[in-house]
């Protein structure tokens, strides 16, 4: 057994192939729940993590060449497993990818000692499929969390061999969903496609992301200025990855149709190098690298509209983790999505701003330049924001709820346990 100096009386793993540094996406709520965990003092907390690549879809420099580590952070074990990172995304390549995370936790497992739960962070199957290798072996229960369902993705991606994927992924989603204790998942609208994969629907849980951005400390004047956004001018802010589900060709014509909106693209993805040659000789379409931890919450709420898109053929049933932000952000958000998805239902019941029609780069532009029009009113909209977050999406509850899964689970028998080999 690991020494790590605690004298916590149990020992739980999560399994997530993102973990710290990455700033985006699951990421940060996975190091959130670590980290809340061995902070309690209850669990000696692992995790098993891939190497920091998200969303450039490049590896961090700080890992090149690793091809396995284990550090702490904040009183958590981290062992780190290294993987294919694709910088292009094809049914094959994702393949390989997740291939690539199963082998390196199969060939190199994760050194804890004895086990008393397993958490896995969904949607990696491999990662699905290695925490519930583990808690079998360990006879301890297995809770997946879903925060998307890699089957109804692909289908829905575009990428070449999209259909044959998305079969082969709901496949495997099934086997990793069935063996479980209990299910968390982010949204309700993920909870009647769980228990079509035959999850019995009594044990599945609620457990909603949260917020995971400090609030904006800097003047907005202040901000602009350091950025070079000009007063006067309205400005159109996309943050987070650059994918083809975001389909954010739509704010590349949008900045070509109206010269007098700036619209900037922040943060890396492997669409971006081709969205900046869609939009070459477009002076008011700007690229801006991630924001630093520190500096993100100002720089969101330095603009004047905050966009959230996704392809017309994309029916996403999970919250984009930078929506959260955004309302904690406190300006208006324009969503550019389809109205039947869980970011639209989302973005209704904040209240914190208006529905588009997606890849419609007038409707778009037309809530904008309203938005604009009405300065007073845009600020009210915003403000809606961080009320919602306090009420529904802080920190505190949303890990006291992911805690009551784990804590309810500890008491629930495992499917599936065996002796531990």
């Amino acid at each position: 057994m690991p020494d790590t100096g605690t004298d916590a009386a149990g020992r739980v793993l999560l399994v997530s192939t993102n973990y710290a540094p990455e700033q985006a996406g699951i990421g940060p709520y996975a190091t959130q729940i670590a980290e809340h965990w061995a902070a309690e003092g209850r669990w000696e907390v692992h995790v098993l993590a891939g190497v920091p690549h998200y969303p450039a879809w490049r590896v961090d420099p700080a890992y090149r060449g690793v091809w396995r580590r284990e550090e702490t952070r904040a009183g958590v074990r981290v062992h780190r497993r290294r993987h294919t990172v694709p910088s292009r995304q094809t049914a094959l390549r994702r393949a390989v990818y997740e291939a690539s995370i199963l082998a390196g936790g199969l060939l190199a497992p994760p050194r804890t000692g004895r086990l008393d739960a397993v958490v896995a962070q969904v949607p990696s199957l491999a990662g699905g499929l290695l925490a519930a290798r583990v808690a079998r072996r360990h006879g301890v229960p297995y809770v997946p969390v879903v925060q998307d369902l890699m089957g109804a993705a692909a289908a829905q991606s575009g990428i070449r061999g999209g259909g044959r994927a998305a079969a082969a992924a709901a496949a495997v989603e099934r086997r990793v969903l069935r063996r479980a204790a209990l299910v968390g998942v982010i949204h309700e609208t993920f909870t009647d496609r769980v228990v079509a994969m035959g999850v019995a629907r009594d044990r599945v849980r609620l457990v909603p992301n949260w917020s995971h951005v400090a609030r904006p400390s800097a003047s907005r004047a202040a901000t602009r200025a350091r950025l070079g956004w000009p007063e006067g001018r309205t400005v159109l802010l996309h943050s987070g990855n650059m994918g083809l589900k975001q389909g954010l060709e739509v704010l590349v014509e949008a900045a070509r149709a109206e010269p007098g909106v700036d619209i900037i693209l922040m943060g890396d993805g492997n669409q971006r190098a081709r969205l900046a040659e869609l939009g070459r000789g477009v002076p008011n379409l700007r690229f801006l690298p991630p924001a630093g931890e520190a500096e993100f919450p100002d720089v969101l709420a330095a603009a004047d509209v905050l966009a959230v898109t996704q392809r017309a053929s994309v029916l996403d049933m999970s919250i984009p983790s930078k929506l959260t932000s955004y309302f904690a952000a406190g300006r208006p958000v324009v969503a550019s999505v389809a109205a039947e998805g869980g970011t639209a239902g989302e973005v209704r019941r904040s209240g914190a701003g208006v529905l588009v029609p997606p890849e419609d780069p007038s409707a778009l532009l037309e809530a904008v330049r309203r938005l604009a029009a009405d300065p007073a009113g845009a600020d009210a909209l915003g403000a809606r924001g961080p009320a919602y977050v306090d009420t529904h999406l802080s920190r505190a509850a949303g890990l006291a709820r992911i805690t009551g899964l784990l804590d309810e689970a500890l008491g629930t028998p495992a499917r599936g346990r065996g002796t531990p080999r």
